[in-house]
């Protein structure tokens, strides 16, 4: 399905930050042919042609690739995975980024994944799972302290519960088996809470082969000094200055562990791998997995990435993934998120931007659109609560984490709002968080 001159027609899914990062990075390809997206934002709509077909649709999908020639299909977002849209359209003959149903149950049930870990003798918090609300309940009260209370299923990034003691942690179990995440809550995991800062590791992987991709931290918490309620996450850097020595090597091993894992249960894991971890005093810790680049994460991983992304995509589904096909800019990126006033609760919608232009004037910086669509005249209006990530990056850590912020500056719409401390983690340094 590609073009005689090499280039390979795209169909990327999704409409977030994370889908406008990748499409950035797979425009840059000299691989790259007609861009298409399913359906795409403000931003995405201005590199490429909008797909007007379902993205929750594999069959659609797959039938509007068979019609167009399309040679890669890349499913950004989990919600489609978990549903098996990938099997769809592999099974039609298209080469997919993104895992299988079977493998995207990594991120579509912590209870599943919880399991493959314990079978892959991978450290993790000690968890147990409930059906029962009252049963639930009571094993939060017999641990008398802190814990977490997550939804077994996709909830946004939202569906968490990080309980310092036991009030907080039985109205998080109430709140999953009350229907407030839908059906993901109907199915609870209790975790023992683990100390120490967080790192994202994606991966990239064909099944058998493991790719890491450059360290990250998110901050998922919506007000500054990690306050507030859990959000898609609210700012990003990478990488991160804080590792001990083996720290990473460990937390690659342990990724390649899962993906034999399943493969040793039947399942081929292609696509991304994305591991949360806790660093602790014994070691990283798997928070958990997730089935899909990370979101804000892709947003400072890519812009420092040396590969043709269009081949290291096409090698996933292939089986021909290899590590000498990713190398690393030695420098810094950080990425702030603009988001509506209300932000994770209820916003307002169809608020004019500006300064986008102006910000991206900036040295080494880049406005991904996350929540945007375009008015009938051109005009980018908000259309999410995550609305813009504004990324910089730079020679220095210092560099970059200053120019996204004065980034920020140059942007305005009506209920802008973002947190004022990301990255200071990194600039206090390990012993002093």
């Amino acid at each position: 399905m590609s073009a005689a001159d090499g280039t390979v027609d795209i169909l990327l899914v999704g409409s977030g930050g994370r889908e406008h990062a990748l499409l950035t990075k797979l425009a840059a390809s000299p691989r790259a042919g007609r861009l298409w997206v399913a359906p795409g934002n403000g931003g995405m709509l201005q590199m490429a042609q909008r797909a007007d077909v379902d993205a929750s649709d594999g069959a659609a999908l797959a039938a509007f690739a068979r019609e167009r020639g399309v040679g890669l299909v890349v499913i950004g977002p989990e919600a489609p995975l978990v549903a098996g849209v990938a099997d769809v359209v592999r099974a039609a003959g298209i080469p997919v980024f993104g895992p299988s149903a079977s493998a995207a149950r990594m991120e579509g049930s912590k209870e599943f994944a919880k399991g493959v870990m314990a079978r892959a003798g991978v450290p993790t918090a000690a968890w147990q799972s409930f059906t029962d609300e009252d049963a639930c309940a009571a094993h939060v009260r017999s641990l008398g302290g802190p814990c977490v209370v997550k939804a077994d299923g996709l909830a946004a990034g939202k569906g968490v519960i990080v309980a310092q003691d036991t009030d907080e942690a039985l109205a998080g179990v109430h709140e999953c088996f009350s229907g407030a995440f839908g059906v993901a809550g109907s199915t609870v995991v209790v975790e023992e809470l683990l100390e120490g800062p967080e790192c994202s590791l994606l991966a990239l992987t064909d099944g058998r082969t493991v790719v890491p991709l450059a360290t990250s931290q998110d901050h998922k918490r919506a007000l500054d000094g990690d306050r507030g309620p859990n959000t898609g996450g609210m700012g990003v850097y990478s990488p991160v200055p804080i590792l001990l020595p083996g720290e990473f090597e460990r937390m690659v091993q342990i990724e390649q562990r899962v993906v034999d894992q399943l493969r040793d249960e039947g399942v081929t894991y292609s696509g991304c791998l994305y591991g949360g971890f806790m660093l602790t005093k014994d070691g990283p810790k798997v928070l958990e997995f997730n089935a899909r680049l990370g979101d804000p994460e892709t947003q400072v991983v890519l812009p420092r990435m040396r590969a043709d992304l269009v081949d290291c995509l096409l090698a996933c589904d292939a089986g021909t993934l290899s590590p000498s096909m990713v190398a690393w800019e030695d420098d810094w990126a950080v990425s702030v998120v603009l988001t509506s006033a209300g932000y994770p609760g209820s916003y307002e919608r169809g608020k004019l931007i500006s300064g986008i232009d102006e910000a991206e004037a900036l040295p080494g910086v880049t406005v991904y659109h996350a929540g945007t669509r375009l008015d009938e005249s051109g005009a980018i209006l908000t259309d999410g609560g995550r609305v813009l990530d504004v990324t910089a990056v730079a020679s220095s850590f210092e560099d970059a984490r200053n120019r996204a912020y004065e980034a920020c500056d140059k942007i305005s719409f009506e209920g802008k709002t973002y947190r004022h401390d990301i990255g200071i983690k990194a600039i206090k340094g390990r012993e002093r968080l």
